[in-house]
């Protein structure tokens, strides 16, 4: 679902990342404040915030737990799981390493924590997400 997108690398990292929360507030206005809260693990004051038009950040397993709501195709583990398999075969097919993609980032996100984000080993925000598949995308 996150991975889903077209033409990823023809956005913006911040056109992308609202794009999501497009999504994910449709979702949450769907199944209600409540009832995602209680699915999804994220706290009912987040879930509010985004309602709300706020500036709550969200995790990409947040917020694959929340989109896997109306996602049949998979739960949480496995969006976030595919999400992140896409960082990598994009890299792969553009021929990236990490320190090529902190380049291109202009030092955004230094290469080790790109590394460990994409791995799933460290947590990774929606906008980092955005950011890295966006730029990954453009770079293939």
């Amino acid at each position: 679902m996150l991975h889903e997108v077209d033409s990823p690398g023809d956005r913006t990292p911040v056109e992308l990342y609202e794009l999501y929360l497009e999504s994910i507030v449709a979702a949450i206005t769907e199944h209600g404040v409540e009832t995602v809260a209680e699915r999804s693990g994220v706290d009912e004051e987040v879930l509010r915030e985004l309602v709300d038009g706020g500036e709550a950040e969200l995790t990409l397993e947040e917020a694959a737990a929340i989109l896997s709501l109306v996602d049949e195709t998979g739960d949480a583990e496995t969006i976030a799981m595919i999400a992140r398999d896409e960082l990598l075969m994009g890299m792969t097919t553009a021929v990236l390493d990490v320190e090529a993609v902190e380049s291109g980032l202009d030092g955004e996100l230094e290469a080790r924590e790109i590394q460990s984000k994409i791995e799933g080993r460290f947590p990774m925000t929606l906008r980092e997400f955005a950011l890295l598949y966006q730029y990954i995308d453009g770079a293939r």
